[in-house]
């Protein structure tokens, strides 16, 4: 349920806040991850929210050396199912491990794709 129109300047107000000091101590690839979570919770615009996310995710993943992630149209369902977890239960660690396949599947492609 996208959030309150209301609320959104609050909300992601919150998240900014909670990054730059709450998250300050996980591991980057953690902090990247609860980023891009959080965001698509707010759900702050119209259309583009899930892309938006992706970029955030992608910049804060390649800001800290990782490569950038494509969640793949065979596992887009897998995806929305951790990410409703981590956002009901507020538990991200399914969203996590999935998200942590997509670096380990692209990093393990990354030899074959630049040669």
């Amino acid at each position: 349920m996208p959030t309150n129109h209301v609320r959104v300047s609050e909300y992601m107000q919150k998240l900014f806040a909670e990054y730059e000091r709450e998250w300050k101590n996980h591991h980057p690839v953690i902090r990247a991850f609860l980023l891009h979570g959080e965001f698509v919770k707010i759900h702050p615009f119209i259309d583009g929210n899930g892309r938006t996310a992706q970029l955030i995710l992608n910049f804060e993943l390649m800001k800290y050396g990782y490569p950038p992630i494509v969640i793949t149209k065979e596992r887009r369902a897998e995806y929305y199912d951790a990410l409703d977890i981590a956002h009901t239960t507020m538990n991200y660690e399914k969203f996590i491990r999935l998200i942590a396949d997509f670096i380990v599947a692209f990093e393990s492609l990354w030899p074959r794709i630049i040669t």
